[in-house]
């Protein structure tokens, strides 16, 4: 026995995969908006006007950073030519690249070869977003990804 498959039938099956795909793509683009983490400038066109004399300064300090964590502790290296950098100034923004839900900013101390906070971060990606400013007065910003293991 064979059914005969008729206009309505095509039409229920169109509608049907159209209706799945919609509704992905909603539950998608809600998902984003809802865990879109905000704008990191209000206009880029003003912002990117002084980028090349912001990059020159900074990369003048010739400053190596890097950031780890272990047992509890955000541990904050700032180096250049000479050794260890203690800014004149540190605020930053600890947290995850996809939300703000775990957003943190740590209160860093300097042990006189690394900057320490005390921190309890789970596994996986993470984003220090670092503001310095040196002894002169030079802005030091960087984003610095680390990975904490399970």
């Amino acid at each position: 026995m064979t059914r005969e498959i008729k206009g309505i039938h095509v039409f229920a099956m169109f509608a049907f995969g159209f209706s799945i795909i919609i509704g992905v793509n909603l539950t998608l683009a809600f998902q984003a908006v809802r865990t879109f983490p905000g704008l990191e400038t209000k206009n880029s066109y003003v912002a990117s006007q002084s980028f090349d004399a912001r990059r020159k300064a900074q990369l003048s300090l010739g400053w190596d950073v890097k950031a780890g964590y272990a047992d509890g502790v955000l541990r904050l290296e700032i180096r250049d030519a000479s050794g260890p950098v203690d800014p004149a100034s540190i605020n930053s923004t600890l947290g995850r690249a996809t939300n703000i839900s775990q957003d943190q900013s740590p209160a860093f101390s300097f042990d006189g070869t690394a900057h320490l906070a005390a921190a309890e971060l789970a596994s996986g990606n993470w984003n220090l977003r670092l503001r310095a400013i040196a002894e002169d007065g030079t802005v030091f910003e960087q984003r610095i990804p680390f990975v904490v293991p399970k």
